[in-house]
């Protein structure tokens, strides 16, 4: 099975940073899968983009690849992203089997075999890291997660139950967007970017973020979820184990027993840009042979 990763950068220094973390990390530990083509996408021209990053990104291999988005769509939160996750979808069909679209602050630390989905699976997922704008799924559907399923033509058969990441809590499906392993043939990363292009202005959603702006910075994870639901059945998904996608920034708030002891332990993790704080190197979950390969690569 062919695999392809995708994912976003912007012209901005951390964004080209956590980039080349990205590329870097896929080429030296995805084992088997490293050599798997690598594409980045920038909206606009990609002339805001450093010619350092071009250099890194094409001797690793790695494409850089610009994409149209509308300046007013591109100043929403995650649109672009979503923009950008279509775009590698259309980008992958007929060329990979399973595209493995990586938020650009991930780091891969170990063959994510997990990619590699079986026979009658679309989707490889991940639940949020923490509840915030979820539906808990003891308790009864509210307002937004109501319009959610009504706006994406959600079927209520196909609600079950998963866990958040990092607090536990058992919510309706509510998936994270910055990792998602799917069957470009399926449409689902298109999807989501027609649907939230179609539904993110309308007046009944504006009332939640003005309420709350959490509904707005989150908003596409729940559109997503929606699009998922609508086009998939559960026997199509399959949850990626917690050692994916671990969120590197709330290990201190990690409250489950699969609280890992080092990053080591993980295949691929999640950060909120660890390299601002001086001290990261004492304070980061992990062995020196791994932060020495962080430092030289943040020394570059």
């Amino acid at each position: 099975m062919d695999l392809a990763f995708a994912s976003i950068v912007f012209p901005r220094r951390d964004s080209e940073t956590n980039a080349l973390l990205l590329a870097d990390s896929i080429r030296a530990f995805a084992g088997g899968l490293s050599e798997s083509p690598l594409r980045f996408y920038t909206p606009g021209d990609g002339s805001g983009i450093s010619e350092g990053l071009k250099d890194r990104l094409s001797g690793l291999g790695a494409v850089l690849v610009p994409f149209t988005i509308d300046d007013g769509l591109l100043g929403f939160p995650f649109m672009a992203h979503a923009f950008a996750a279509a775009r590698a979808e259309e980008d992958a069909v007929g060329e990979a089997g399973v595209l493995s679209w990586l938020s650009p602050n991930t780091v891969v630390l170990g063959e994510p075999l997990g990619f590699l989905l079986g026979d009658g699976v679309s989707l490889g997922f991940r639940p949020v890291h923490h509840t915030l704008i979820g539906s808990l799924f003891g308790e009864p559907l509210d307002p937004f997660w109501s319009l959610i399923y009504e706006l994406c033509g959600v079927p209520g058969e196909r609600v079950f139950p998963m866990e958040t990441h990092v607090d536990g809590a058992t919510i309706r499906p509510y998936f994270n967007a910055g990792i998602l392993v799917a069957r470009p043939g399926r449409g689902l990363m298109r999807a989501w970017r027609d649907k939230y292009i179609e539904v993110y202005d309308e007046p009944a959603l504006r009332g939640f973020y003005e309420g709350d702006g959490r509904y707005r910075v989150f908003v596409h994870q729940a559109v997503l979820s929606g699009v998922i639901l609508s086009e998939l059945d559960a026997d199509e998904m399959v949850e990626l184990p917690p050692s994916y996608n671990y969120p590197l920034h709330l290990h201190g708030e990690d409250e489950t027993d699969g609280r890992p002891v080092a990053m080591e332990e993980l295949v691929t993790m999640r950060h909120e840009g660890f390299y601002s704080d001086p001290r990261w190197f004492e304070r980061m979950p992990a062995g020196d042979s791994l932060k020495r390969w962080l430092l030289e690569r943040l020394a570059r």
